[in-house]
């Protein structure tokens, strides 16, 4: 394990449209995954599973990404953003379904094998879908995600900070017809969290506008992804983590009190070779400061010796 560490990124710039290229939802598995493409077509692909929605990846680090040479694509998970929605209070798929809709999409796109990256819950996708289709990915970037699924965690890893999920749990919810407040929600979320509330704010309102609907689990799925923890997540997979051979690399903030930073030293420490970049200032999203450092190290993710 190569251990890096970036001091202070600071926080995310306010709202800017993304300027990626929005594709019709890409039909897999017979459900479709709404993406968003930048870069040129024929360059090396590298996917990002959305965690839930594919807003979850900052646009700075997609244009980023491009700009050096590579065709990105992100994407939503089902039950989010412009991807299959059908009930998110009773999800009839499973995380390696998900796993399989990662696989299915790079084959889809014509880029395997593909480097892919999962932030958050996709972390979690984005494991599984390397470990159960080996072929389809040239490497793997992990953000801000763990080796187990949702629940109580193993017990020598760091569970969500007690103190925080209290003060976010304590919250009334929105209305989640009014779009003002779900963004102020969001904000004060990321407060809580020790992130940056402006850009949360900014975030929560384009991830309205791409919700189908005002169902409040709809939203819930979108905003919050409350329907991962509905998923049948067996078996485990953290005992074939040192089965990873495609290089990898995992970026986890110092300061994320959801997922401590202890989950993301362990990933590394399990995948042969992987490399671990601490964001020292972050919380649990990429901020602006910190994407020149990530981008830099996913495309040099397998040209390290």
């Amino acid at each position: 394990m190569t251990r890096i560490s970036v001091v202070s990124p600071g926080s995310v710039s306010p709202d800017v449209p993304a300027t990626g290229r929005p594709h019709r939802p890409v039909a897999v598995h017979e459900i479709t995954l709404g993406i968003e493409s930048f870069g040129d077509d024929d360059a090396p692909l590298v996917l990002l599973v959305g965690g839930t929605t594919m807003l979850s990846w900052p646009d700075a680090l997609c244009e980023r990404l491009a700009g050096g040479g590579r065709r990105v694509v992100r994407y939503d998970l089902r039950d989010s953003g412009e991807s299959t929605t059908a009930d998110p209070q009773a999800p009839a798929y499973t995380l390696r379904d998900l796993a399989a809709d990662a696989a299915a999409l790079a084959d889809a796109l014509g880029g395997r094998p593909a480097h892919l990256a999962g932030i958050g819950v996709g972390g979690m996708v984005a494991q599984v879908a390397v470990l159960d289709h080996p072929g389809t990915f040239s490497a793997l970037t992990l953000a801000g995600t763990r080796p187990v699924a949702p629940g109580p965690p193993d017990e020598d890893l760091p569970d969500h900070d007690r103190a925080t999920m209290s003060r976010l749990f304590a919250r009334p919810m929105p209305d989640w017809t009014d779009r003002a407040a779900v963004a102020e929600f969001a904000a004060d979320g990321a407060e809580i969290r020790g992130d940056d509330p402006a850009a949360a704010r900014a975030v929560a309102g384009r991830v309205w506008d791409r919700t189908p609907g005002s169902a409040p689990p709809v939203h819930l799925a979108n905003q919050l992804g409350m329907v991962f923890s509905k998923l049948d997540c067996t078996p485990r997979w953290r005992e074939r983590l040192p089965g990873i051979t495609v290089p990898a690399l995992v970026v986890h903030g110092r300061r994320d009190p959801f997922f401590p930073v202890g989950n993301g030293e362990a990933i590394a420490r399990e995948i042969p070779g992987a490399r671990l970049l601490v964001l020292d200032g972050a919380a649990t999203t990429i901020p602006d400061a910190a994407v020149d450092e990530v981008a830099e190290a996913m495309l040099t993710l397998g040209q390290i010796e």
